[in-house]
């Protein structure tokens, strides 16, 4: 049996001496609350996109747009030509929406629960629960693919991903409590970034390894399983490029919906297989 006191001690005792300096984080300690927009805006930038990567374009949206009122002022062109390198296209568009129901119908001030914020356009239960608990310092159940992993490997999770999605996220939750759950959420994103990696975990480094299942058994990494995913299909179509006389290029908005959406890109053909 995992002792969730223990570990929850040591890992927040860890947090306290090696948290990581991130532009939108505040400090263990610091007695002050991250602005939830700058919270808010991290973790849609961070869906599916590292750290390094994100971090200049947080930095230059924070700098260009530092409340959610001047972001949701954005035209929907501007706010995507910034957006371009980030990827999955639709996270920009719902971005933009939610800034401007925030500044709209909030009075440029987020929801302070789960609840309110999950009624926001674009913000999912990860969402949510990251906003609430890091910025509002509310008991939310965070829990994303680095504390899936940490899960799987504290209660060695046979179950494949993502079957054990429900199992990892109510293991989870019984590690959430009234104390300090903002530091206990970063915290464990923390350990699964730099310490339980998905490939060589530093178990040796790990300040709660007593706790951890898989460990005990010297195969941290095997874990969380997971099934093999089917191949991708191969797609096949046409792209015209089109000149005039002065040599500009002539270019399409894509629909809003799909494969880079929103965005201006050469004609083409529909994609099959065929």
């Amino acid at each position: 049996m995992t002792p969730v006191p223990e570990i929850r001690a040591a890992l927040l005792a860890w947090y306290d001496r090696q948290a990581r300096t991130l532009p939108w984080r505040m400090p263990p300690g610091a007695g002050t609350r991250p602005d939830p927009y700058r919270v808010w805006l991290s973790e849609v930038m961070l869906q599916q996109t590292t750290v390094p990567h994100a971090t200049p374009y947080f930095l230059e949206f924070t700098a260009r747009w530092p409340t959610v009122s001047d972001l949701a002022a954005v035209p929907d062109a501007e706010l995507m030509a910034a957006w371009a390198g980030l990827g999955y296209y639709a996270r920009a568009r719902n971005l933009l929406a939610c800034a401007r129901v925030v500044a709209a119908g909030h009075g440029g001030v987020f929801p302070d629960t789960e609840a309110g914020l999950r009624a926001l356009p674009g913000v999912g239960p990860y969402t949510a629960a990251a906003v609430a608990a890091i910025a509002f310092d509310r008991p939310a159940n965070v829990v994303d693919g680095n504390v899936e992993r940490v899960m799987a490997r504290w209660f060695a999770v046979e179950t494949p991903l993502p079957a054990a999605k429900p199992e990892l996220t109510a293991l989870a939750a019984g590690f959430v409590t009234d104390d300090r759950p903002g530091d206990w959420a970063q915290a464990l994103m923390d350990l699964g970034a730099t310490i339980c990696r998905p490939k060589s975990p530093a178990c040796e480094a790990c300040p709660v390894s007593f706790g951890c299942a898989a460990g005990a058994g010297g195969d941290a990494a095997t874990y969380p399983c997971k099934v093999r995913k089917a191949d991708r299909p191969r797609r096949r179509g046409v792209v015209w490029v089109l000149r005039d006389a002065d040599g500009r290029v002539a270019l399409v908005r894509r629909p809003d919906r799909g494969l880079l959406g929103s965005m201006l890109g050469l004609p083409t053909s529909d994609w099959s297989e065929a």
